[in-house]
């Protein structure tokens, strides 16, 4: 099973960076099939687990961990930034990519490769209660902060949160789906959450940037370096403190493992926050991940 998804993530994202390259789909294929990902695999894939999830006091632990490494992420950026003499920008980018990782689009159908179909609710938690809301809130303050915008409202961050259709499905799935639905409904969602990994790795295909920010190596390597190794170690050491064993502490690491995500690097790159170290950290990070992943999970 871990096989068969690595061989189909490495062809779908070599078929969408050759499709980028060659020009072959609309300037918009991408954002178009984001929007598809968004709106019907993902609630889809949580429509279909959520269910089965068991209401537990541990589950505030995998919803906490995402949090406590973003409270680490912070204080080790800012430390690193001052010291290796970072740039305001490439401070805010190392804030959002290190900060946020790609715990949906790759971690769901990754978690069920590498751990098991059962697993799937632990990742949906991780990643609705902590990188989804991260980004919500701390990601907009970050470009408030560094990009220009206007400080974000209580408000707005509440209207982004509510508009997430993946969160309604987490609420529908908790309160009236049942673990065993009908098969006719069961089939359509097996269906729409088995496109998620195809086209979510086609999406990041079309969108990664390759290209090597030679005088931005420094905190190219130190936010690779955090966010694909010192946020995962840290994650190890917390699950047992936190109550979390078995799958449950395997899946949270194989979460906070996961290489940057594109939308953080996306938003960086629109608020023209070093735009090619956002790049280089989405796309060698995804690359390098591929490498690392399969250990994570193997010792979580």
């Amino acid at each position: 099973m871990a096989f068969d998804a690595f061989a189909l993530i490495l062809a779908m994202l070599a078929l969408g960076y050759a499709f980028q390259r060659l020009r072959v789909l609309p300037d918009n294929a991408a954002q178009t099939l984001n929007l598809v990902v968004l709106y019907v695999c993902l609630p889809a894939a949580v429509l279909r687990y959520a269910p089965r999830l068991e209401l537990e006091p541990a589950l505030f632990g995998v919803a906490a961990v995402p949090w406590l490494l973003l409270a680490a992420t912070v204080l080790l950026v800012h430390v690193l930034a001052r010291w290796l003499k970072f740039r305001d920008d490439e401070r805010a980018v190392l804030l959002l990519t290190v900060a946020l990782g790609n715990t949906s689009f790759l971690g769901y159908p990754l978690t069920r490769a590498l751990i098991g179909e059962h697993a799937l609710p632990y990742a949906v938690i991780y990643d609705q209660f902590g990188a989804f809301l991260i980004l919500s809130t701390f990601g907009l303050w970050v470009l408030a902060r560094y990009g220009g915008d206007a400080s974000p409202t209580p408000r707005g961050m509440l209207l982004r949160v509510l508009k997430f259709p993946p969160l309604w499905a987490l609420i529908v799935g908790f309160t009236v789906m049942p673990a065993e639905p009908p098969h006719w409904i069961a089939g359509a969602l097996q269906r729409l959450s088995d496109a998620l990994l195809p086209l979510a790795m086609l999406t990041i295909g079309l969108s990664v940037k390759l290209a090597l920010p030679r005088d931005e190596l420094k905190p190219l390597v130190t936010g690779l370096v955090l966010k694909l190794a010192a946020m995962p170690a840290l994650a190890l050491l917390l699950v047992p403190l936190l109550g979390l064993h078995g799958d449950m502490a395997r899946t949270t690491v194989l979460e906070s493992a996961m290489p940057s995500m594109v939308t953080a690097g996306a938003l960086a790159i629109s608020h023209n926050l070093a735009p090619r170290l956002a790049a280089a950290m989405v796309g060698y990070g995804l690359l390098l991940s591929l490498l690392t992943l399969p250990l994570w999970a193997g010792v979580g």
